[in-house]
C-alpha cells in the first residue's frame, strides 16, 4: 500500500495510514549533521502546496529560529518537551530571542492520531494539548490500536473538547492527508531520518541536552548581534 494512502480505522472512527509506516530508530548527540539553505521551503500556510500551518511559539521577529521535527510517539521527543524545552522557553523563547516551530513527524498510526487530536484544539491551545500528549505518552501508547485511539480521545476530552468535535477531527481524511503530505515535503527538504531533529537557523542537529542547546543558541545570538 502506498505511504500516502488513507484508510478508515475499523470501529475506531480514526483516520489511519497504510501499514508501510514503521517506527524509526532515534539518534542522540548534538553535533550538526547537515547545513540547510535558508528559505528552501514554501510557507507552511500556503495551501497551494497542500501544507498545513506551522505551530509556533515566540516572537515572529525573533533573531533565531528553531524548528523541531518530533514524533508524538517518540520517547526522546517526550523527554525533550518535559525537560529541555521548558528551559529553552524560559530563557530564549519568552525573552524574544527564539522563534520555536514544532513540526509533527509521522512514522506510525498512533503518531498521526495524536497529531489530529493536538491540532483539533486549535492554534491557541495546541501546545497545551501537546504537553498533555507528551506527558501521558507512556500510558496512552499502551494496548491495542483500539485502546490507543480511545486513550487519545480521553486526552482530548480532558482538555475540554467535546466528543463531537473530536469525532469530526479524527475522521477528517483531508487534514490527515495534509499532515502526511506536509511532513513528507518538509522532512525531505531537511533530510529528517530520526526524531527529534532540530533545524537551528538552517543547520540541522540531532537530539541534545539543554547545555548543548543553550551553547548553540548563544553562539547564534552572538553571530546575529542579539546578545
Amino acid at each position: 500500500m502506498d505511504r500516502r494512502t488513507l484508510i478508515m480505522g475499523a470501529g475506531a472512527g480514526f483516520v489511519v495510514i497504510g501499514g508501510v509506516l514503521v517506527y524509526r530508530k532515534m539518534s542522540g548527540g548534538g553535533q550538526p549533521v547537515a547545513a540547510m539553505q535558508a528559505g528552501s521551503l514554501p510557507m507552511a500556510a500556503d495551501t497551494s502546496y497542500g501544507l498545513i500551518p506551522d505551530m509556533v511559539m515566540g516572537d515572529a521577529n525573533a533573531p533565531v529560529e528553531v524548528i523541531e521535527y518530533a514524533s508524538l510517539t517518540c520517547p526522546h521527543c517526550a523527554r525533550f518537551h518535559s525537560v529541555v524545552l521548558p528551559q529553552i522557553k524560559e530563557n530564549y523563547i519568552d525573552t524574544g530571542q527564539v522563534r520555536f516551530v514544532h513540526r509533527e513527524a509521522i512514522f506510525d498510526r498512533p503518531g498521526l492520531w495524536a497529531t489530529l487530536v493536538a491540532r483539533c484544539a486549535g492554534e491557541d491551545r495546541y501546545f497545551g494539548l501537546l504537553d498533555l500528549i507528551y506527558r501521558g505518552q507512556a500510558e496512552w501508547t499502551q494496548g491495542s490500536m483500539a485502546d490507543v485511539s480511545d486513550n487519545l480521545r480521553q486526552i482530548g476530552l480532558i482538555a475540554g473538547m467535546s466528543g463531537d468535535q473530536l469525532d469530526a477531527c479524527l475522521q477528517d481524511a483531508d487534514t490527515a492527508q495534509a499532515i502526511i503530505d506536509t511532513y513528507e515535503r518538509q522532512s525531505e527538504a531537511h533530510d529528517v531520518t530520526a526524531t527529534p531533529t532540530f533545524v537551528i537557523d538552517g543547520e540541522r542537529y540531532s537530539n541534545m541536552s539543554y547545555a548543548d542547546f543553550s551553547a548553540i543558541l548563544d553562539g547564534r545570538l552572538a553571530q546575529v548581534g542579539a546578545n
